[in-house]
């Protein structure tokens, strides 16, 4: 058998491993293994194996994961989440849809300090939820809306999802959070507007609730300021060249840390339980890392990328028309194992044909997160969803009707997305001149 042949193989023994539930960083890494050793024996893979193993571990720029998912975590146990969501409520709770209305943008707010979509879910899952059934918001409305804005953790920085592109395709990290802003706040716009329509042709969906005093609204904003300010200055560093994607999620680690001290938030208790879950998913991430590297040079060493390239590129159509078949395959494969690792898997391989047929990978790193959005509040592997579910006990079908007019317009602003590249590029272009 040829190495093409092989890694075809290969590749299918790897959605079998997916299937068996074993760890997807450690499916991948034992699929590279095995299928380098059938072509350069066992020796060779070994000595891959280490290699990898140890620049992914010892790579200096990997510590901007524990970095920015510790300062997720410091945020989530010192309150700030449910503050910024009380501020959010303060400004436009008495408007019909209100709550939900400042679910999106508190949870939006949130995640300039917090890199995962899921953490952003479950966060406002436990802080919105309660509220909303004080006010007796309708189940499907309060899920979707708590499902749906957890995903906008793909386009807003600092992005775990765009940190891995750039890692795995070598594009600047500064670009790739500039290029998220603008996508993910036509998005939250969509969001606000999908929940302002629902409650307008059914009011009984959403009852007001108070409004709040000026002076309540003056009192709430410092939090709000005061997190704008450290997604200022960690985006605005790494735009001005002060300190690297790794520095930037230390300093906006301590900075969270000294507000939530400072705020008298943190006990030593929840600074130990955030730095537990930072290393444990930090770990996660690495795993997916070592794994992504390990199947990646076996991929390379079959040529497939390659031949992909060359046979997608030299097909008569619309070169528009392959790069949407290559977001149907991600869409696809995110829809059966989870979303992220399937980028992880299929990026290597597709990469190179959007690069021949003239794409800019900026661009097209937006792209593949709002697929990503997609994937994670549509079944069977809807992991937002499940977060939902798990906290709030509603059930599955609920929410995942409570999503549908979410995601709607998820398609709507893909496709102005995918048509209109220049509201992705035009921040990146109008920094990096």
């Amino acid at each position: 058998m040829n190495e093409i042949t092989i890694g075809i193989i290969m590749l299918f023994v790897l959605l079998l491993l997916f299937a068996t539930g074993i760890e997807l960083g450690f499916a991948m890494a034992i699929a590279g293994f095995v299928g380098f050793a059938y072509l350069n024996g066992i020796p060779s893979a070994m000595n891959l194996l280490a290699r990898d193993m140890f620049d992914v571990i010892t790579n200096y720029g990997y510590t901007v994961f524990p970095l920015f998912i510790m300062m997720g975590q410091i945020g989530f146990h010192a309150g700030i989440a449910k503050r910024l969501y009380d501020c959010s409520h303060k400004f436009i709770g008495h408007i019909p849809g209100g709550l939900a209305m400042a679910t999106i943008v508190g949870g939006s707010a949130f995640k300039a300090i917090c890199g995962s979509a899921t953490a952003t879910t479950a966060t406002f899952a436990s802080v919105a939820m309660p509220e909303m059934e004080r006010y007796k918001y309708d189940e499907k409305l309060s899920t979707g809306t708590i499902a749906t804005v957890g995903t906008l953790g793909c386009l807003i920085p600092p992005s775990v999802v765009l940190i891995l592109y750039g890692v795995i395709t070598e594009q600047s990290i500064g670009k790739l959070f500039l290029a998220g802003i603008v996508p993910a706040i036509i998005i939250a716009v969509f969001f606000m507007g999908i929940v302002y329509g629902w409650v307008k042709i059914n009011p009984a969906v959403a009852p007001v609730s108070d409004r709040a005093t000026w002076k309540e609204r003056m009192r709430s904003l410092p939090e709000v300021v005061w997190v704008f300010l450290i997604f200022i200055l960690m985006i605005g560093g790494i735009m001005k060249g002060f300190f690297t994607p790794s520095e930037a999620g230390a300093v906006g680690a301590f900075a969270v840390l000294l507000l939530a001290a400072v705020m008298r938030d943190i006990t030593f208790k929840k600074y130990l339980e955030s730095l537990s879950e930072a290393i444990r998913t930090a770990g996660m991430f690495l795993m997916l890392l070592v794994g992504s590297a390990v199947l990646g040079h076996f991929i390379a060493v079959t040529n497939i990328p390659q031949k992909t390239a060359e046979w997608l590129v030299g097909l008569p159509i619309n070169r528009y028309i392959i790069l949407f078949g290559i977001c149907i395959i991600f869409e696809l494969g995110g829809s059966f194992i989870e979303d992220l690792a399937f980028m992880i898997l299929a990026l290597p391989i597709f990469y190179p044909t959007v690069i021949k047929l003239g794409f800019d990978p900026i661009w097209f790193a937006v792209i593949i997160c709002v697929i990503i959005m997609v994937g994670m509040i549509i079944p069977p592997v809807a992991i937002c969803v499940f977060v939902v579910k798990n906290i709030t006990k509603v059930p599955l079908w609920t929410i995942y009707k409570g999503c549908a007019p979410f995601l709607i317009s998820l398609f709507i602003c893909w496709l102005i997305l995918f048509f209109f590249p220049q509201l992705s590029l035009w921040l990146p272009s109008l920094v990096y001149k």
